[in-house]
């Protein structure tokens, strides 16, 4: 237990202290705070000695701070004839209020000055003396609010997690006149954003904006990078937007993690683009910039646009590294150019590039693929010769190998062999081999293995499940394959977000609702992957009320859509036929800064059109005619197309003509 608070004893009581500094800056709900303290005479050792004015209530809705008198400045100051290090040591030695302000009363007449005091502040870590030195400084000496002095408190609570006393000091600050500076929103931002506050960390951000206080390319870019950990992609881009509104020209650092956002968001084209954009305003790509396309490519199966980039990549002189060519071995075997991933692999030495585990996993499944079972297997034991380190994925890949060509004890000698060797098998290794006894006809083994798992709570993971649930469903086990996935409505053995995932991609609409709407209600959907698959489901299935609730519970959780939930979410507005929400989405989302897809565009031309909205219609044909990222014989015949459905041929005919006019279509 914390010496600050308290001293051990052996009998424990829960008693309620009002504070008389630390409660008033928390908001005014937590008047009070109840703790477990001990009999012991050191108790409430950082309580003020009780004053005559009432405790004051929250900031936020208190009248202004009455301002003591201040008086005058002493004409010069003892900084240089005390020794801080010792009067830091003696601050750090004390244990309560009254120790601190008995070490400090000497100096009650402000005879150091603001500069030295906001040092020996920013020495002190522990938040709660922290606070009882400013609150010395503020109402004991009478020195002059500093901002400064609030930064370094500030700085202090926020590391102790203590939200609501930050929020109290901040609106203490304004309470005192002082202007909160770029330090001080940095510092919330930063400190609520790393604990995923996130809403709180964008509020912070709206009010320095409104306080025209300029943010810096640190500050963004560590908000860019929040969001794309927490997978809020949609949110990341709206943030770039406005640092390159405020002025500030982004980096490479902040240039290549917005590449690794718009190809999370897949946004494809945009990603692309940032390339040009970086040399034309003078920051050269680098090696992490390709590697970073080509990774966004590979992962979404565009193999040929991998391939491209990489060309590209060798044409400007970006030298490859470990990260590229391991990526490079697999688009190569994708495309069944083996021979090419061989190559490659086996190049890299000369490169200056020493090959990982990774690389060997990459070929080995590159050989698996192609049939070149003798590669493979030769190049598995090479690892072993080497002292290659493997690994699960080493395995895993040699498994499904054996299983091609259904050597199924062989496959589960590798499971005997990868356990001897410490090396611990995962969801896939066991899916792996339960396939595998389901295509050599030993269904009754993989169920068992199955059950095994399950009693001996082995984390069943979507992939495992489902494998089984196919398993059965292929045997002609229907009403198996259906209690599992019964089971799933109230899991007890894994997450309530991996059953729900489970539930969608077998399209088990009623009963992914049902948890969805469950692990909602008590708060479990973490991750914004659950909403845009239940919108995914839910809008394949034409259940477009559901998918209108899906969405505004992702909007309540503070979560920006990507570019495929708008869509999905529009069509379910534009089905129901309520245009104006369609609109308001629409509208909102650019505001927030989303950057659609060409086809989310053309969809909300369509809803005007479905509306007879054709003034809107022209309004958005214009402004998207205007931007050059727009495939704009596409927009064309979007838009002549929705006049010819709502039968105004003549306005069809003046698109079509305006398309040969510009070179979109031939003349005949």
């Amino acid at each position: 237990m914390d010496t600050w608070f308290l001293t051990p004893c052996s009998i424990p009581y829960t008693t309620t202290i009002n504070f008389h500094n630390s409660i008033h800056r928390k908001k005014l709900r937590h008047s009070s705070v109840s703790i477990i303290i001990f009999n012991s005479s050191t108790k409430d050792t950082w309580r003020k000695t009780p004053k005559s004015t009432p405790l004051r209530p929250a900031l936020s809705s208190a009248p202004s701070f009455h301002q003591p008198y201040r008086r005058k400045p002493e004409v010069g100051h003892l900084d240089h004839s005390i020794d801080m290090d010792e009067l830091v040591l003696s601050i750090n030695q004390t244990e309560n209020e009254h120790e601190l302000f008995a070490v400090l009363s000497p100096y009650k007449n402000r005879q150091l000055s603001v500069r030295f005091m906001v040092t020996v502040l920013s020495r002190e870590t522990d938040w709660q003396r922290s606070l009882a030195l400013l609150d010395w400084m503020n109402e004991h000496a009478l020195y002059t609010p500093s901002v400064y002095a609030y930064n370094v408190v500030l700085r202090n609570v926020l590391r102790a997690k203590q939200w609501e006393i930050a929020y109290g000091l901040f609106d203490e600050m304004r309470q005192r006149a002082l202007s909160p500076d770029r330090y001080t929103y940095s510092t919330l931002i930063t400190q609520f954003g790393k604990e995923g506050k996130f809403d709180d960390a964008l509020s912070w951000l709206q009010k320095m904006e409104q306080d025209h206080v300029s943010g810096d390319l640190v500050l963004y870019s560590n908000l860019i990078e929040l969001s794309r950990k927490l997978c809020d992609y949609s949110k990341a881009i709206s943030i770039f937007s406005r640092l390159k509104q405020s002025g500030i020209s982004p980096d490479l650092v902040a240039y290549n993690s917005m590449i690794n956002v718009f190809g999370k968001a897949k946004l494809f084209r945009e990603a692309r683009l940032l390339l040009q954009e970086m040399r034309s305003v003078g920051v050269n790509p680098d090696t992490v910039s390709y590697s970073t396309l080509l990774s966004m490519y590979a992962e979404n199966q565009k193999f040929l646009e991998a391939l491209s980039v990489f060309s590209e990549m060798k044409e400007v002189n970006c030298s490859p590294d470990l990260t590229t060519c391991n990526i490079m071995i697999d688009v190569y075997g994708q495309l069944d150019m083996a021979k090419e991933a061989d190559r490659l692999f086996w190049s890299m030495r000369k490169m200056g590039i020493e090959q990982n585990v990774v690389s060997y996993n990459t070929l080995l499944r590159v050989y698996g693929e192609a049939e070149l079972f003798g590669e493979a297997i030769h190049l598995f034991r090479l690892m072993q010769r080497k002292d290659i380190d493997q690994n699960v994925v080493t395995y895993n890949t040699m498994i499904k190998i054996y299983g091609k060509t259904l050597e199924h004890e062989k496959a589960n000698n590798l499971i005997q062999e990868m356990q001897s060797r410490g090396i611990e098998p995962n969801g896939i290794t066991y899916s792996t081999i339960i396939s595998i006894w389901d295509k050599t006809g030993k269904l009754d083994r993989a169920a068992t293995l199955f059950q095994k798992l399950r009693s001996t709570g082995v984390e069943i993971d979507q992939v495992l499940y489902q494998t089984m649930i196919v398993a059965y469903e292929r045997a002609g086990l229907v009403g198996h394959a259906k209690r599992l996935l019964h089971e799933l409505k109230t899991p007890d053995n894994i997450p309530r977000a991996t059953a729900i995932t489970i539930l969608a991609a077998a399209g088990r609409v009623e009963e992914a609702t049902w948890v969805f709407r469950q692990a909602y209600n008590s708060g479990e959907i973490k991750d914004i992957s659950v909403y845009a698959c239940m919108v995914d489901l839910l809008s394949r299935n034409r259940k477009h009320t559901i998918v209108i609730e899906v969405f505004d519970k992702m909007r309540k959780a503070g979560y920006l859509p990507d570019s495929n939930v708008i869509a999905l979410v529009l069509n379910a507005y534009g089905k129901l036929r309520e245009f104006e929400k369609a609109n308001d989405v629409y509208t909102d989302m650019k505001h927030e800064g989303c950057v659609f897809p060409d086809e989310v565009h053309f969809q909300m031309l369509s809803l005007y059109g479905a509306k007879r909205d054709f003034e809107m219609v022209e309004s958005l044909f214009k402004r998207l005619d205007c931007d050059h990222n727009i495939n704009k014989k596409e927009l064309h015949l979007v838009v002549a197309n929705i006049y010819e459905r709502a039968n105004r041929l003549n306005d069809a005919s003046r698109i079509v003509n305006r398309m040969k006019h510009i070179g979109l279509l031939r003349q005949v």
